[in-house]
């Protein structure tokens, strides 16, 4: 097959070994992938990310960055065939989308991080059949791509445990952030506010739903907000990943705040515990998507209750991945390129 595959730090575009579906296993033919930062965190330090999974647990431990892999694990394709002695849920030749975990036949990884699961930045993937959902036959391929970008968003809006009465801050508003405040607002969560250093997104974080979003160079979103009657943030969404960050929202939020950490940050966070206990905070840490997030954010999809055709910008082929991945992390950017493997 044709794919766009990552070896020893790079980006190529070449052939190969077509994926061959065992038991329980799905063969897809890929329609559209969204770009992720976590494929340009593993062109620039794909071993540092594979070293800490080796020493803390996780999921990349298995990869190799001298051996070819095809990332890829915001997807839609359509079901071509399933292994032999297979459930086969869905019928081939329909769409599908799936949480980007294969656990068939013994085996645990991720799908666009695995040697043996190649992602959608080729033309065929193997999925799991327990987590496969079918795409409703009118959505657009670009649109139903974007399932789990937006249901890691989801997952982490919930893990808060929003109620009625909170005022929440989501810090950062790429698709992480923007997906937060999505599920926030469709929860029934308001005010929402967002903060954020580009215009461009603090635009995005509007359209998804925030009420008020913020230039955190002009004005503190911890502070008592004049739009918000006086009134604090107390439950913060830290969507960017960055050290530092976190003992930054320590010092800044007031008593008995809660604390998302949803961002991915890979260096050592130092944070003062005595700060932290001072104020009575709670801290959450965030993960990947559950398949009642990715159910959720299909159907919020598909139904228009979550619009999230602001996030879809330029659509290529495999030939322009590696100059699309290098731009990708721009503040004018758009949230998601898609990738159509079927073409160069």
């Amino acid at each position: 097959m044709k794919a766009a595959y990552i070896q020893n730090g790079k980006v190529h575009v070449g052939e190969m070994p077509d994926p061959t579906p065992a038991k329980g296993q799905v063969l897809v033919r890929t329609h559209s992938c969204g770009m992720c930062a976590s494929e340009q965190h593993f062109v620039h330090s794909g071993q540092h990310v594979i070293d800490l999974s080796k020493k803390f647990g996780g999921a990349y431990a298995s990869l190799d960055m001298t051996r070819p892999f095809v990332p890829g694990h915001e997807y839609v394709g359509e079901v071509i065939d399933y292994g032999p002695g297979s459930l086969r849920p869905i019928k081939p030749g329909r769409r599908v989308t799936s949480v980007p975990v294969m656990r068939q036949e013994g085996r645990h990884a991720v799908i666009g991080f695995s040697h043996e699961c190649p992602g959608g930045w080729g033309e065929y993937m193997l999925l799991d059949e327990a987590a496969v959902m079918e795409v409703p036959s009118d959505l657009d391929d670009d649109l139903a791509a974007m399932t789990e970008p937006l249901a890691v968003g989801l997952e982490h809006a919930r893990r808060g445990h929003p109620v009625a009465g909170d005022i929440p801050l989501v810090v950062g508003c790429g698709a992480i952030g923007l997906g937060v405040i999505a599920g926030l607002r469709i929860a029934g969560i308001a005010p929402i506010v967002a903060a954020d250093f580009h215009p461009e997104r603090r635009a995005l974080a509007l359209k998804m739903g925030a009420d008020i979003a913020v230039d955190p160079r002009e004005i503190s979103p911890y502070a008592p907000l004049p739009d918000l009657g006086g009134k604090r943030v107390n439950l913060v969404y830290e969507c960017v990943g960055l050290p530092g960050l976190l003992q930054q929202i320590i010092e800044s939020v007031g008593f008995e705040a809660r604390v998302v950490m949803g961002g991915y940050c890979m260096a050592p966070e130092q944070i003062y515990v005595f700060a932290a206990q001072n104020k009575r905070l709670t801290i959450h840490f965030a993960a990947g998507e559950e398949q009642q997030d990715m159910e959720l954010a299909l159907r919020s999809i598909a139904n228009g209750t979550i619009d999230i055709a602001p996030w879809v910008g330029a659509r290529i082929g495999l030939s322009g991945v590696a100059a699309a991945l290098d731009e990708m992390s721009g503040p004018t950017a758009p949230v998601r390129t898609v990738i159509d493997p079927r073409k160069l």
